[in-house]
C-alpha cells in the first residue's frame, strides 16, 4: 500500500473497556479495502490484543499514557510528525476539547468517533455508530461533517454475511430422542463487549431454566474475568449451555439463534442487521438511547435498566417472545430495514472526500 496511513487513538484495557477496540477493528477492516495502512495507537491489556490488531493487516504501536491525558497528547503530536498520516481517528471517552484542538492544530484531518455528547467537538468529522444521542445532543464547530445513528452503524463484516443465512427463522430444536415434548427454542446471550455488572453467567442459568428453552448460546470475549467459570458450566450443561468466542463459533451461534437477549450496545445493532429479535437489559447508561431507539423502531423489547429488571420480568418477556413467532417475524423485519451494515463503507467514502488532495498537510513546514 503506498497511500498515507490512518491513525487510530484507542485504548482496550479492562478499565476503559473493549467496545470502542472492537468498532475501530471493524473501521480498519474497511479502511484496508480502499488500500489504506492503519496504524492503532493504543495501550493494549492484555496485550494478546496485539495479535488480532496485526492480524487484520495493521500495525500497532503501543502508548505510553491513556488516551485523552495531557502526556498522550505529546506522544500523538509526535506520531503524527512522525508517521504523516493522512487522518487521525479518535474513540476516547476522556478525549476533551482542547486535547482534539492541539491535534487539529497539527494540521492533519480529525475524526473523532463519540456515542455520549459530552464536550463541542472541533473534529472535521464526527462519527456516532450508534442510534442515539441524535443531531441535536451534539455540539461542533460549523463546517464539521456528522455521520450519525444507522446509515453509520459499524457492523463487522463477518456478521454481516450473515444476512443472507438469517432471510427466515431457523428450524426449532427437537425434544430429546425418546422424550415427549414440544419443540424448544435456541437462545443467544450477549451482553456487549464488556459485560460491566459480570452478569451474563446469571442470565444463562436464568434462561436455561425457562420452559421450551433448549440451548442457550453465550458471546464473550477472551478477556472476560468469568471465562473460567462459563467454561466450566458449559461443560456441565450437557450441551444445553455453549460457549462462542472466536468469529466463526460467533457465526454459527447467530444464524441458530431464535432470538437474543443483549444490552443495548453496538452487538445489539449487529444484531439487528443480521435480523435476529432482541430482549435488551441495558447495562451501562451510555446505552440507553440506542437501546430505547431499537425498541421505538420495532426491532426489541427493552426490559430496563439492570438492577430494576427481576428475573420475573425476564421469564415473562422470554415466554411473550415465544409465544408469538408474528412479533418475532416483524422484530427481524424492522432490524433487517432499519440496519443494512454498510455503514463502514459509507464511513470511509466520507473520509475519503474530505481527503481530497487539496487538503493535504505539508508536514515538513509544520515540522519545522
Amino acid at each position: 500500500m503506498n497511500r498515507d496511513p490512518i491513525l487510530i487513538r484507542v485504548d482496550a484495557t479492562p478499565r476503559n473497556g473493549f467496545e470502542r477496540f472492537a468498532r475501530c477493528m471493524t473501521l480498519a477492516a474497511a479502511l484496508q479495502r480502499r488500500r489504506r495502512p492503519t496504524f492503532f495507537l493504543s495501550q493494549l491489556e492484555p496485550t494478546s490484543l496485539a495479535f488480532a490488531v496485526k492480524r487484520g493487516g495493521n500495525d500497532w504501536i503501543d502508548a505510553c499514557h491513556p488516551a485523552g491525558s495531557t502526556d498522550d497528547l505529546e506522544d500523538v503530536v509526535q506520531e503524527i510528525r512522525r508517521r504523516r498520516p493522512a487522518a487521525v481517528i479518535i474513540d476516547e471517552s476522556d478525549a476533551s476539547h482542547d486535547y482534539l484542538s492541539e491535534i487539529l492544530a497539527t494540521g492533519v484531518l480529525v475524526v473523532s468517533v463519540d456515542h455520549q455528547a459530552n464536550i463541542r467537538f472541533p473534529s472535521q468529522i464526527l462519527v456516532n455508530p450508534l442510534l442515539g444521542p441524535s443531531r441535536e445532543s451534539y455540539e461542533f464547530y460549523p463546517g464539521t461533517q456528522l455521520l450519525l445513528n444507522q446509515r453509520y452503524s459499524l457492523v463487522r463484516p463477518e456478521v454481516r454475511r450473515l444476512r443472507q443465512g438469517r432471510s427466515q427463522e431457523p428450524a426449532l430444536l427437537l425434544p430429546p430422542t425418546g422424550k415427549p415434548g414440544t419443540s424448544q427454542f435456541r437462545v443467544l446471550l450477549s451482553l456487549g463487549e464488556d459485560d460491566p455488572n459480570r452478569q451474563v453467567l446469571n442470565y444463562a442459568k436464568l434462561l436455561l431454566n425457562s420452559p421450551r428453552i433448549g440451548k442457550v448460546d453465550i458471546i464473550v470475549r477472551r478477556e472476560h474475568p468469568d471465562l473460567e467459570k462459563i467454561q466450566a458450566s458449559a461443560e456441565a450443561s450437557a450441551g444445553r449451555l455453549e460457549l462462542a468466542l472466536e468469529p466463526p463459533e460467533v457465526a454459527a451461534r447467530i444464524v441458530r439463534a431464535h432470538f437474543a437477549l443483549t444490552s443495548g450496545s453496538g452487538w445489539a445493532n449487529e444484531l439487528t442487521c443480521v435480523g435476529v429479535p432482541q430482549l435488551l437489559i441495558v447495562q451501562n447508561e451510555t446505552h440507553w438511547p440506542n437501546a430505547q431507539r431499537l425498541e421505538e423502531e420495532g426491532c426489541a423489547t427493552c426490559l430496563g435498566w439492570h438492577e430494576s429488571v427481576s428475573p420475573q420480568t425476564i421469564r415473562l418477556a422470554v415466554q411473550n417472545m415465544l409465544a408469538d413467532p408474528l412479533e418475532r417475524q416483524a422484530m427481524s423485519r424492522c432490524g433487517r430495514q432499519l440496519i443494512d451494515g454498510r455503514g463502514p463503507d459509507r464511513l470511509v467514502t466520507a473520509l475519503e472526500v474530505m481527503l481530497h488532495p487539496s487538503r493535504q498537510v505539508d508536514f515538513s513546514s509544520e515540522a519545522a
